[in-house]
Order: C-alpha cells, then structure tokens, then sequence
C-alpha cells in the first residue's frame, strides 16, 4: 500500500538524488507516481541511480549538474521540461562542501568558512532563485522543498559529540539556518506561482558507534537517530497538492530531540 500522498502527473526534479537521504526522497516521489529528474554531481552516485530499482520504470531521468552554476541550473531544468514536460517542483537535498569541512570550532579558517557558506549556501540560493524564475515564467505552481537541519533551529548539543570523532560543523549552523529563512524570503518575493518551504531532519543513522547513539538517543522520543527514509513523507506531502496553501513553512522531522 503506498502511504504517500499522490503525486501522479507530476514532474519533480530532486538535487542531490544520489545521497543518503536524496535516494530515499527518490525513491518515494517514484512511489507517489511522479516523473522524476535525478540530479547529482557525482558520476558514482549518478552511475548508482542508472540501476535504480524504486518502481519507476520509464520515469526517471538521471542528470550531472552543478547547483553552483547558473547555465548548469537552467539545463536541468530544461532537459526536465523537454523529456517529462513542465516542472511542478524539485527538492533540494544537495550537500556541496569542501574537503577542510566539518573541522572543530577553533580549527575553522575564514577561508574555508566563506567557501563552504558560498558552496551550500550560495548553492541553495541560486537554485531557489532559478526555480522561482522557471515557476513565473511557465505559471506551474512550482512547489520547492529545501532541506534544513534541526540545527538551523537549535543550538548544538554538544555533549553529545563529546567522545564522538566528529562534531556538529559551524559552517552547517549557519548554513541550515540561513536557508530556513532564505526560502521565506523567496516564497513572499516570488508570488502565486511558486511556493517553497524547508524540511529539518534530526540526526539520520549513518554508521555512528552505539556510545554516539545513546547519547544522542536520549534526548528523543520513540526511535531516536532517524533512518532516511522517516523523513520522506514529509517532503512528498509538501510537493503535493493537499499542502497548496503551505509556503514558507519549516517542519522538523525529529522525533522530538530538539524539544
């Protein structure tokens, strides 16, 4: 039984398609009955979504493009266009960062710190900026899903990182919630033929040791650490027409860690 709102007829392009959570989202708007345009800059994780086995036969397009590059912005859209018709909306799952990234507070140099903001951040806004140009001029009531972070809502718990090898990157405070309010500005600019709102995942399982886990686990509800599949209903939801008149919104997807 498919528990996703429908999405029949609809064009959806995803960016960031060949992640971890970009192919859960794939996956379900496939299962929504969507055509989808998969877009990826990594030529393994496109090659990965050649062979994708969600159910879409014949419905899925596989694309190489840059969400740092305007022309690279414009093509995707237009090969979207050309194959499947107009574009009803997209998902912004992209996660573009340089290889300094995720360094301690302390460690963090200015020029990392403005190239990742201008990659992922600057990534976003250009994408949220074509789309809403691409909505206007074609009148598709474009409906656009950014993907934030309980962390561009809350402060860090950072005890939770305390024995942990990795920590919670300054760059992806700011980053996640300079894109919460980035697509408020875009939905209120843009008028009635473009919506968009963001969807904030808690932590998603990604191989993280079990000492990690229960510290992390014990500030949630009932699963704790998320699998990425449990944030897919929301994002189809907000692409579907049962949520038309939701624009600018921000749902957190946590099972109550940020409470």
């Amino acid at each position: 039984m498919n528990r996703f709102p429908s999405l029949e007829e609809k064009t959806i392009v995803i960016v960031g398609a060949g992640g971890r959570i970009g192919r859960e989202i794939t996956t379900a708007v496939l299962t929504a009955g969507a055509q989808v345009v998969a877009i990826d800059c990594n030529d393994d994780a496109l090659s990965g979504l050649s062979n994708f086995s969600g159910g879409g036969a014949g419905r899925l397009l596989p694309v190489k493009a840059d969400i740092t590059n305007v022309a690279s912005i414009e093509q995707m859209l237009s090969l979207a266009n050309d194959r499947f018709g107009i574009v009803n909306g997209a998902v912004n799952a992209a996660y573009p960062r340089n290889s300094n990234y995720g360094r301690p507070f302390f460690e963090v140099e200015f020029a990392d710190f403005s190239e990742n903001l201008s990659l992922h951040l600057g990534g976003y806004f250009l994408f949220m900026q074509q789309c809403a140009k691409y909505a206007i001029s074609t009148r598709s009531n474009f409906s656009l899903v950014n993907l934030s972070s309980i962390y561009g809502v809350m402060a860090p718990r950072f005890e939770v990182y305390e024995e942990a090898s990795f920590t919670m990157p300054v760059e992806y405070a700011a980053i996640k919630s300079a894109i919460i309010h980035l697509t408020k500005y875009a939905s209120a600019y843009a008028g009635e033929y473009f919506r968009a709102n963001c969807v904030s995942p808690g932590g998603i399982l990604a191989g993280q040791d079990d000492s990690f886990l229960q510290r992390y686990n014990s500030h949630c509800m009932r699963k704790g650490m998320l699998s990425a599949n449990d944030v897919a209903g929301s994002i189809v939801f907000l692409l579907s027409d049962i949520s038309e008149f939701i624009t600018g919104q921000n749902i957190v997807v946590d099972d109550g860690f940020s409470l």
